[in-house]
C-alpha cells in the first residue's frame, strides 16, 4: 500500500511542474494552431495548419500539416523548433516568439518538404492568440 502510494505521489508531482499553452490564429479559412508542452527544462513544440483556400486563392487545394518535436529556448521568449526530413535532407526549423498574450512563427525555407500546395507554418507577422 505504501508503495502505491509513493509512486502515485511521485506521478503527481511529476505532472505538477507540467504546463501546456495553445495559440490559435484563424486568418480567412487558415487556420494555425501551436502547442508549447514545458516539462521541467523539456519544452516540446507542436504547430498544425489546415487551410481552405480563401477568396484570392482559387484553384488552391484544401492542406493540412503538423510538425512537432523538442524545443529548444534560444532567448528571452523564444523557442526554435527544429525537425529534420524523413524524404529529404533538410530540416524545417521554427522560429517561436512568445508574448504574454500569443506567439509569432517564422519558418525557414526548407519546410517546403513538411507543407504542400498553400499550406505554411509561419503566421507572416501575425499573433496567434493564446489560449486561456
Amino acid at each position: 500500500m505504501k508503495k502505491s502510494l509513493f509512486c502515485f505521489a511521485l506521478l503527481i508531482s511529476g505532472s505538477v511542474f507540467a504546463t501546456t499553452d495553445h495559440y490559435v490564429l484563424r486568418d480567412g479559412k487558415h487556420v494555425h494552431h501551436l502547442k508549447i508542452t514545458q516539462n521541467g527544462d523539456e519544452i516540446t513544440a507542436s504547430s498544425d495548419v489546415d487551410f481552405e483556400p480563401n477568396a484570392d486563392e482559387k484553384g488552391s487545394k484544401a492542406c493540412s500539416a503538423d510538425i512537432a518535436d523538442e524545443a529548444k529556448s534560444t532567448g528571452k521568449d523564444t523557442l526554435t523548433l527544429k525537425k529534420k526530413s524523413e524524404e529529404a535532407a533538410t530540416s524545417c526549423v521554427l522560429n517561436i516568439k512568445l508574448s504574454p498574450t500569443g506567439a509569432k512563427i517564422e519558418q525557414s525555407e526548407d519546410c517546403s518538404s513538411f507543407v504542400t500546395g498553400i499550406c505554411h507554418f509561419s503566421s507572416d507577422g501575425k499573433e496567434l492568440v493564446k489560449i486561456k
